[in-house]
């Protein structure tokens, strides 16, 4: 009512009632803007690891002249989320796209769930690629994916991209009983994907029983490890990410000897997909750049 008689005394009030009919538009940290389809790939396979199948997809230059870049998805994701991505690196680079154990189009296996098991699953598909050392490209779950093979493969690992990702606990915000309406969309496609992906469809709940235990207890990663890593590498987050706490992002840039930072203005966990623009020129100007 105070504010109502304020308009009123200083004759706004038709501005205000025309405000108040315009619907409100959201910040871009607030929307969740969808991937569009992958390009069609110049090859796919599978890897059999510890039981489990795990799907990888080739695209760009296949030569074996041109610089490997290994992307890897966020949890519950499947590799087509970088479909903003791919195609401004393919001229460029051998791009490979791995979907993480039990998600997109891999399977589980009855062992336990963890960054490492994963890590080694990426290392089993160099393997098979004979990919003596690549480029990681890791956002959320697949960034810590990207620092478990930089401390404990460091001869696999050329550069490392992460956006969305902390070494310890201390860099995860508090999290309330609801999650946030970007997350819920997200894990929504994440639903969706999971159906039209996976072997098995109707196994999105068995997949959220076996990364449960890996968010809520993450091994974590010790300063000392960071200090140790070789690769150059780029530490990414949005301003406004809804899980990551910044302060530790810009640790982590000083603790790796090469490392640096970069914060993604009116962006959150999903800036891959808010503002790929500004994150793809990002990431092209990192991975093209030398030592």
């Amino acid at each position: 009512m105070y504010l109502r008689a304020v308009a009123v005394a200083c004759g706004l009030v038709l501005a205000v009632t025309a405000a108040s009919a315009a619907p409100k538009v959201k910040p871009r940290w607030e929307t969740l803007p969808l991937p569009p389809e992958m390009p069609k790939a110049a090859s796919t396979g599978r890897v059999e690891v510890a039981g489990a199948q795990i799907y990888y997809a080739i695209y760009g230059q296949t030569d074996g002249k041109h610089e490997p870049v290994i992307l890897l998805h966020g949890g519950l994701g499947n590799s087509d989320h970088f479909a903003f991505q791919v195609p401004v690196l393919t001229d460029a680079f051998q791009v490979i796209v791995i979907d993480s154990r039990g998600q997109g189009r891999s399977t589980l296996s009855k062992a336990k769930l963890t960054y490492h098991s994963m890590a080694e699953d990426v290392i089993a598909v160099m393997d098979k690629l004979a990919i003596k050392k690549a480029a990681m490209v890791g956002w959320s779950d697949g960034g810590e994916i990207a620092l478990d093979l930089a401390i404990h493969e460091p001869a696999r690992v050329s550069k490392m991209f992460i956006v969305g990702a902390n070494y310890d606990a201390n860099g995860s915000k508090p999290r309330g009983g609801s999650s946030s309406a970007t997350f819920q969309a997200y894990a929504a496609k994440c639903k969706a994907d999971h159906g039209k992906l996976s072997s098995k469809p109707k196994s999105f709940d068995a997949l959220i029983d076996a990364l449960l235990p890996v968010w809520r207890n993450p091994a974590g990663f010790t300063k000392a490890q960071l200090k140790a890593i070789q690769a150059p590498s780029m530490i990414a987050l949005g301003d406004h990410d809804e899980i990551i706490v910044l302060d530790q992002v810009r640790e982590m840039a000083k603790l790796i000897p090469n490392g640096q930072a970069t914060v993604f203005k009116d962006a959150s966990h999903f800036v891959m997909w808010q503002d790929p623009e500004s994150f793809n020129k990002a990431l092209v100007e990192f991975l093209t750049a030398t030592k």
